[in-house]
């Protein structure tokens, strides 16, 4: 039975609050301790390290998945079983992607919130059924679920896909939810089209 495998999305800085780099830990840490492996960007610096260096000292298995062009930027992490180096971002996002059982972000800055949200987008659109969550250390994600909020209650999204994002503020509940995690059920519509009511297709189980 092959092992659960948590893609992580992080910052590459550690922020300026030392709680930010405690949450990365103890995810690398509960990540190896749960029996999972951990796919990440390749980093050893920022949370991206943080977090890498925690689940190899805690026995997971640790791809990490870095474009040529920030290997320099990003300090290449040498301590990790696997580091797949590959031509662009695009072919980044989609290793990291295909890999994965599971999408986690921790506290980061737009590439994170980018790959956050990318990942979101696929699932509401069906391209995948994985679970999408985040670890909403000390609030910092607040402003972005208020906004995730503001979407649903305008009708720019159905309530089914805002319902989708994981949220937690540790990391063993994060995990185990997203281990369990179950998709809703998928609508033939487009989540636009769904929003609308100009299309009235069924919704399969």
């Amino acid at each position: 039975m092959e092992r659960f495998t948590v893609t992580v999305f992080c910052g590459s800085s550690p922020g300026f609050d030392p709680i930010y780099v405690d949450a990365a830990r103890a995810v690398g840490t509960a990540i190896g301790r749960a029996g999972m492996n951990l796919v990440y960007g390749g980093g050893h610096v920022g949370l991206m390290g943080t977090v890498a260096d925690a689940a190899v000292a805690a026995g997971a298995h640790v791809t990490g998945v870095i474009p040529r062009a920030l290997q320099a930027r990003e300090a290449v992490n040498h301590n990790i079983a696997e580091l797949v180096i590959v031509d662009t971002m695009h072919e980044r996002k989609m290793m990291m992607a295909d890999r994965a059982d599971a999408f986690l972000a921790l506290p980061g800055g737009p590439g994170t919130l980018e790959e956050l949200t990318e990942q979101w987008t696929w699932a509401q659109l069906g391209i995948h059924t994985k679970p999408v969550g985040l670890l909403n250390i000390d609030g910092y994600f607040d402003p972005l679920l208020a906004f995730v909020a503001n979407m649903r209650d305008r009708g720019f999204t159905h309530p089914r896909y805002t319902d989708m994002l994981v949220v937690a503020t540790e990391a063993d509940e994060a995990l185990a939810r997203l281990r369990d995690y179950v998709p809703p059920a998928h609508s033939e519509a487009s989540p636009g089209a769904e929003m609308t009511g100009a299309l009235s297709l069924p919704v399969r189980p």
